[in-house]
């Protein structure tokens, strides 16, 4: 039996994920993620009382998954240019493998910056922080990266990567016009960002 539930939870949430992406929280029906789960509506609210707690369940499981995703870039064998390589080769292969979330958490952080300020207070950034500064120290040096500019320098290398995707609609129409295929134009920009930040880093 718990492997069997477990199986539907998976479902429901792989279903649940398509949808709230694609639909928003504020479209999304749970009639609909029932529907694309293959279970039907009660068993449905049997797992999840109402599509608020399925939307806050799905939303942790992804930025779980997500940060899951870059757990190496605390492994302290890695220099700190392997760690900017290793973030935009792999968010950037994340984000070609899910193109519609940026735009879908943007879109949750303007319709209810609340829920999804109280959802981010149960991740540790400040434990992030603490371990590039303690890991990098020398290399923050070099670069003349200290503890006050650090979130400056990350979350410039995360709008690099993300913006694309974000801005995805009027980006491809603009490359288009000069004869880039869009597919093409990111997945060179997992080198050109990273070569970038750390040519600029070096100044």
């Amino acid at each position: 039996m718990p492997e069997l539930e477990s199986h539907t939870e998976e479902k429901i949430f792989e279903a649940a994920s398509d949808v709230f992406i694609e639909e928003g929280s504020a479209g999304a029906r749970m009639q609909t993620i029932a529907d694309r789960a293959g279970i039907n509506k009660a068993l449905l609210h049997y797992y999840f009382r109402s599509k608020d707690h399925l939307f806050e369940a799905v939303f942790l499981k992804l930025a779980q998954k997500m940060l899951n995703k870059f757990s190496p870039i605390f492994e302290e064998n890695l220099t700190l240019e392997d760690k900017i390589r290793f973030f935009f080769r792999e968010h950037i292969s994340f984000m070609q493998q899910n193109p519609k979330l940026p735009a879908f958490i943007i879109s949750e952080i303007n319709r209810n910056p609340e829920r999804i300020r109280k959802l981010l207070a149960n991740v540790d950034f400040k434990k992030f922080w603490s371990e590039i500064l303690t890991q990098h120290s020398a290399e923050l040096h070099k670069y003349n990266i200290s503890e006050e500019n650090l979130p400056q320098i990350m979350t410039t290398i995360a709008s690099l990567s993300v913006f694309p995707f974000a801005a995805k609609g009027i980006i491809e129409v603009i490359l288009s016009k000069s004869g880039v295929d869009f597919e093409k134009y990111v997945e060179d920009r997992k080198q050109f960002a990273a070569d970038f930040v750390i040519k600029a880093i070096s100044r």
